[in-house]
């Protein structure tokens, strides 16, 4: 059950009661108004009005924003009729107001709906009626006003804070099942998959000539499943649902340069439109035997063009070390995610780079690095570092700002 409901159930019963009051306390004191047909007509007004709507404060989905406007029109006009119904000494000595005590159920209406600024809003607009009704500052209307006023930005506060829980709640409770769920698929996969692409890599070895290829090449599938089962992380998929490929093949098929993962044609086509997309499950498939790839273990959103230029990066990264440190360097792929940026360092274990290699590598026109690497990080307005020991191998920073786009390099400068 929402949190909301037994607020909006205590809204109704506090405005069929405090109109009961109104109506007792105007029966009580009719005689003393100096124009009761105004008082008359009214009360005859709300009363219908509250047998018309008296429903709509049941739910949030029934009390729209145009009825709270109209609710709180009721109780400012009442305000504002004090002054032709009631005598001006009867005001002036600190007699009611035609709504009485029922205004402030208008403006917990707006507390409840809107949180704690619609009801400064609304009770700011009640002190203001109630102030040109009195006509001076006294002390019983301004601790009136200011008790309104309090109470309802104090329930307001109260709601959003519950509503804050509700959806953290309901955000755990998905977790939880989506664990449950992974953990069986898990168990699933390693008494089925996983134990036939290790028998097929024991086996592989054994036999040697292709089948030992054939065996490496069942290892690195079995690694890279495990990374994904091991993290929940769906790879990215293509306009027709299936997976994204990500091996280097896969990577020049991906229409990003040879380098880059598997982007949805209509994600490409409408990127600022879309939802975030979770840079982990573009960056996962990348694990393999020789590559390691560490998440922090939470979604790390990015938008869909962003995300995918960033994947993109890493890839041509990749590339850069089977070329320059050979098939048998290891590389680790590490995913940061920072208040104002995510960051994703791949470190290698090659021979490095030489000082004045990848400017040299530029003025030849070979252009990896300066396109599918810097490039792509400049249009992000995000920024690209290389740190190189010779014999110690190299390791490349990524930093992309989030919110970021293709248009990101306006806002940024990428960094040699």
């Amino acid at each position: 059950m929402s949190v909301e409901l037994p607020l909006w159930r205590a809204l109704t019963g506090y405005r069929i009661s405090t109109l009961c009051y109104v109506l007792v306390l105007f029966g009580v004191s009719y005689h003393k108004y100096a124009h009761p047909t105004v008082a008359i007509a009214y009360m005859t007004a709300l009363t219908g009005w509250m047998a018309v709507t008296w429903r709509r404060t049941m739910s949030a989905e029934r009390c729209s924003l145009r009825f709270l406007v109209a609710d709180l029109s009721f109780a400012v006009g009442g305000i504002l009729l004090t002054l032709l119904a009631d005598s001006h000494a009867r005001i002036m000595g600190g007699g009611p107001t035609l709504p009485s005590i029922w205004t402030a159920g208008a403006v917990l209406g707006f507390a409840i709906k809107g949180g704690w600024r619609w009801a400064a809003g609304a009770s700011a607009v009640v002190a203001v009626a109630n102030l040109v009704e009195r006509q001076e500052f006294a002390r019983d209307t301004v601790h009136n006003v200011i008790l309104v006023g309090v109470a309802s930005i104090a329930i307001g506060y109260v709601v959003e804070v519950a509503r804050a829980s509700e959806r953290t709640l309901a955000r755990a409770f998905q977790i939880e099942a989506a664990t449950r769920e992974r953990e069986r698929l898990a168990r699933d996969i390693h008494d089925s998959v996983l134990q036939v692409l290790a028998m097929v890599q024991r086996r592989g070895a054994a036999i040697g000539g292709e089948a030992a290829e054939l065996g490496r090449m069942a290892g690195e599938q079995e690694i890279a499943l495990r990374t994904l089962v091991s993290s929940g992380l769906v790879p990215a998929a293509d306009d027709e649902g299936r997976p994204a490929r990500m091996g280097r093949k896969g990577l020049a098929e991906s229409g990003l340069g040879g380098t880059g993962v598997v982007l949805p044609t209509a994600a490409r086509g409408a990127a600022a439109d879309a939802g975030p997309v979770d840079v982990r499950s573009l960056l996962a498939p990348y694990a393999s035997g020789r590559v390691t790839f560490s998440e922090p273990g939470a979604p790390v959103p990015l938008p869909p063009a962003a995300a995918a230029e960033l994947a993109a990066a890493v890839g041509a990264a990749l590339d850069n070390v089977r070329t320059h440190a050979g098939e048998a360097a290891h590389a680790w792929i590490l995913v940061e995610d920072e208040p104002e940026s995510v960051i994703v360092t791949v470190r290698d274990d090659g021979p490095g780079i030489p000082p004045g290699r990848l400017a040299d590598a530029e003025r030849e026109g070979r252009l990896g690095v300066a396109l599918s690497i810097r490039g792509r990080l400049r249009e992000l307005g995000g920024s690209a570092e290389w740190i190189s020991v010779p014999g110690q191998g190299t390791e490349v920073e990524l930093t992309v700002p989030k919110g970021s786009g293709p248009e990101g390099g306006k806002r940024g400068k990428a960094r040699a």
